[in-house]
Formats: structure tokens, C-alpha cells, sequence
């Protein structure tokens, strides 16, 4: 599949997707910015540097006017077909506020199931404000992650420690200088006549537990000094700070958006990385059907990922482009090669023609 940017309501650009492209269950990742039902527009003002406000002043890159019950609906036709679009392996992230994203969440369970909620993550997006306010700074917003199914891509996502992370969690120093923690060899749980319920060194393991591996690989960790023992003959693993790939991203995630963006809430490239990259594998397809300037395809690109973006401004179309430059010079990827599709066009040459006021058949 090529690339594809397609102009154009994305309900239209989703049908067009399932029906014209027969993409039905080939998406693997989803990762959406929808407007946030704030009432305002957003808007491009020329300068040395792109401005962005909400202000009446300049070209409007997009209007969020949508608010209350008619936004959720207007979020529920599109997530109704990208499940759809979504493969068996498929996970999608929906970015919305604490102003309408609870009210979202209750609509994905019913779209996706209860079952297949993830994780509200909650980003914070800003330094703290000191505005007068009857209410408590604000400096996140939240992400909404969802799988198709039980078994998903997932690559488990792994953050460095930092020096203070060492010292906490592997607070023993050993002969060598080596930073360490030591972590029970038994876990809760009896197994019956299982591998990781017979004897080591004489002992069993504790009443309503079980050894955590097979006694062959515990007696080969022993033999390799890996085992602890205490003063009272209790047995505990040694982990090394040294062999550890770093600790589990959790669901707090601090990813500041880019303080002059080309478009308005442009999106911090690194979490976008993050996202994919745990998400799906090189050579998924990553959608994103309010794409903006375009920063998720630019992330699914430089991670071999294929990709399709949606959007029906004709500044988003513009600055999506305009950002494909800033990569031409990666010698590992290179600037992509991709199909624009203008949907207005496309119906224009009867290859669609509309069933609805947002929405079309493909022949």
C-alpha cells in the first residue's frame, strides 16, 4: 500500500478508505487529535514565525464549534468506522481534554468495549500557570487507549533511569561498585507437582507460593552468584542496575508541546514516537484522520511505519507538506513517497458519488 494524504471530511476520507482502498481490518495503529469542543476557532497569523491563537485575527485553520452531546456524535460516526479499519492486532490513542473526555471515554466503551480500555494517560502539556481562577492549574490533558482485540502489538515501551531512579531501586553496592537490588525467587500461588514447586537446596518454596522459574535454571543462578542468601538461609535474586533496559513507561507521560508549532496544537513529536513505536511494527499502517501539520505521519515515517493522514483544512494539507522538507535530508528514510487524494476532486470524476452530507459510496 502507498502512502496516502488524503483532503477532506475524514467521515468521507474513512468510507472512501473502507470501500475504495478495501483497508477493512489492515490498520494497526490509530492516534487521533480531534478539536477538544472548545467552542472557539483556531487560527494562522503571518509573521517571522507561524502564530497560533483563538483569537478573530488571521487565516482560521480549523473552527471547533462542536460542543456537548452533538460532539460526541460527530466522534461516534468516526470511531464507528475506524473500528472497522482497525486490524485484530490494532490499538487506537484518542487526545481529548478533561472537559469532554469522560464523556468520550463512556462513548469508546460502547464503540470498542469496556473490555478493550487501556489506560487514561494523562500528558502534561505545559509548564504551571498562575492564572486567577476558581479551580486548580491545568496542565494536562488526557489520551484515551484502546485495543481492537486482547491480543495487541505491543512493544513494551522501556524509559531510562535516572540517578535518582538508581539509587532508589538499587540502593546495594557490591565489590565490583556495582549498583544492585535483590527480589524474592517465589511468588504467590501453589502450583502441584509443577517444575517451579520442587525442592531447591533442600527447601521448598513458601506455604501458598512457588518458585518463580524451574529449580535447573535457579541452581545455574546460584552457581553464577546470582542468588543472595541471607543470614536465615533465605534466597533471594540479584538484578543488576548495569543489565536492566531501563523502567516501564507509566501512565503519566510529561511531553510539552512545541512552543512556536506551525499549526495550532501541534502535537510534541517524541510522544508521537513513543506511541508508534509501541504500537505497531515496521511496516504497519498508522492512520490519522485529523492529522493536522502532520507530525504523526512524519513520526510513522521515520519509523518505517506506512501511513495515512486525513484533514480536511487546506492549511493542514499545506504545513503537512511544507514539513515533509525538514526530513528530505534523513539518509535513512528520505523524504516519503505518497498519493494525495482531494475528495472533492474524487467526486467530482463520479469515482464517489455522496450517499450523505458527510459521507460517500465508492464504486
Amino acid at each position: 500500500m502507498r502512502n496516502l494524504l488524503i483532503k477532506g471530511d475524514n467521515l468521507a476520507g474513512l468510507r472512501y478508505l473502507l470501500d475504495r482502498k478495501n483497508l477493512k481490518g489492515q490498520i494497526d495503529l490509530i492516534y487521533i487529535d480531534p478539536p477538544f469542543a472548545t467552542g472557539g476557532s483556531f487560527t494562522i497569523t503571518a509573521g517571522r514565525a507561524a502564530t497560533i491563537s483563538n483569537s478573530k485575527n488571521g487565516a482560521i485553520a480549523y473552527s471547533d464549534k462542536l460542543v456537548g452531546k452533538e460532539y460526541v456524535e460527530f466522534l461516534r460516526a468516526r470511531m464507528v468506522l475506524l473500528r472497522e479499519l482497525l486490524s485484530e492486532k490494532g490499538s487506537i490513542y484518542v487526545h481529548v481534554d478533561c472537559r469532554i473526555g469522560h464523556y468520550v471515554k463512556v462513548m469508546m466503551d460502547e464503540v470498542f468495549g469496556m473490555e478493550n480500555f487501556r489506560n487514561d494517560i494523562a500528558r502534561i502539556k505545559c509548564n504551571p500557570k498562575n492564572f486567577d481562577r476558581v479551580g486548580y492549574g491545568n496542565i494536562k490533558d488526557l489520551i484515551l487507549f484502546y485495543t481492537k482485540a486482547a491480543d495487541p502489538i505491543w512493544n513494551e515501551p522501556r524509559e531510562k533511569y535516572t540517578e535518582k531512579d538508581i539509587e532508589k531501586l538499587f540502593p546495594k553496592i557490591d565489590k565490583q561498585g556495582r549498583r544492585y537490588t535483590t527480589v524474592p525467587i517465589h511468588a504467590p500461588g501453589e502450583t502441584e507437582n509443577g517444575r517451579s514447586n520442587q525442592p531447591f537446596k533442600g527447601m521448598l518454596p513458601p506455604r501458598g507460593r512457588h518458585w518463580r522459574t524451574d529449580v535447573e535454571t535457579l541452581e545455574q543462578w546460584d552457581r553464577e552468584g546470582l542468588i543472595q542468601w541471607s543470614s536465615t538461609g533465605n534466597p533471594r535474586k540479584i538484578i543488576y542496575a548495569d543489565e536492566r533496559e531501563g523502567k516501564r513507561v507509566q501512565d503519566v507521560w510529561e511531553y510539552k508541546d512545541p512552543q512556536y508549532p506551525i499549526y495550532p496544537t501541534e502535537k510534541n513529536a517524541e510522544m508521537l514516537d513513543l506511541i508508534i513505536r509501541t504500537s505497531s511494527n515496521p511496516g504497519s499502517i498508522v492512520l490519522d484522520c485529523f492529522c493536522g501539520s502532520g507530525t504523526t505521519l512524519k513520526s510513522a515515517h521515520l519509523n518505517h511505519r506506512k501511513w495515512i493522514g486525513i484533514d480536511q483544512s487546506e492549511h493542514a494539507i499545506r504545513a503537512t507538506i511544507v514539513k515533509w522538507a525538514s526530513i528530505e535530508g534523513d539518509l535513512s528514510t528520505g523524504a516519503p513517497e505518497y498519493e494525495f487524494i482531494d475528495l472533492e476532486k474524487v467526486f467530482a470524476d463520479g469515482k464517489c458519488s455522496r450517499t450523505a452530507e458527510t459521507s460517500s459510496h465508492c464504486q
